[in-house]
């Protein structure tokens, strides 16, 4: 059966035009564009402002920083319609972007414990977003600050009042979408590595299905 309550989709790490379309043609909300080197999903400015010319005004375009210093932020933000902040930015350095370069600012949170929702609670009033993803265990090698295909125990925000909207990630795909969306609620879902076929090749098909999930349970 349908979901009654829409729920919006941000398809994260594009870096091809075929993925691209993909994601516009099945409807997500949001699209991401990873400007973090480190990143097997790394874009540069000038492959956005190629890849953002097919997307239509409707669907946010979204970029991705890791502890960014404002000349990266300064080379990307004309390409873009939202900052997620995906590192260890203070909420006094999520005020100072957002005051600086005039645009809604998301905030990543990494969660394998309640602790981690206190400290969410820290960047509400600062943040106009916040991204709910999976703590990358010590162990984990070559572990990034997203996208390492993690889940974390969505009890953890189950049933959480928030003043701003929120998204869930980490670990998300078709198969376990249905569940991710029932028991936390998430009314915005992201997802990355869940519709890839290898580490930074976006698959136009789980992308689809995906989407087509989220949309019909």
């Amino acid at each position: 059966m349908p979901n009654l309550i829409t729920t919006k989709v941000k398809i994260c790490g594009l870096s091809t035009p075929d993925a691209v379309q993909a994601a516009a043609q099945a409807g997500a909300s949001h699209v991401g564009f990873v400007f973090y080197q480190k990143s097997p999903r790394y874009v540069t400015p000038e492959q956005v402002a190629e890849l953002a010319v097919a997307i239509s005004g409707s669907v946010i375009k979204t970029g991705v920083y890791v502890d960014p210093n404002d000349d990266l932020l300064k080379k990307t933000v004309a390409q873009i319609n939202l900052i997620q902040l995906h590192g260890t930015e203070s909420p006094e350095r999520v005020r100072q972007i957002k005051n600086r370069f005039r645009l809604p600012v998301m905030k990543a949170i990494a969660i394998d414990c309640p602790d981690h929702i206190t400290l969410a609670k820290t960047y509400e009033n600062v943040a106009d977003m916040l991204l709910f993803d999976a703590k990358a265990p010590a162990s984990l090698e070559g572990g990034l600050p997203g996208g390492n295909g993690l889940s974390f125990d969505w009890q953890l925000i189950q049933g959480t009042e928030w003043k701003i909207p929120w998204m869930l990630s980490g670990g998300l795909d078709a198969e376990n979408i249905t569940e991710a969306i029932s028991i936390s609620g998430a009314r915005i879902v992201d997802v990355s590595s869940g519709v890839e076929s290898s580490p930074g090749k976006k698959s136009s098909a789980r992308i689809k299905a995906f989407i087509s999930k989220v949309n019909n349970g």
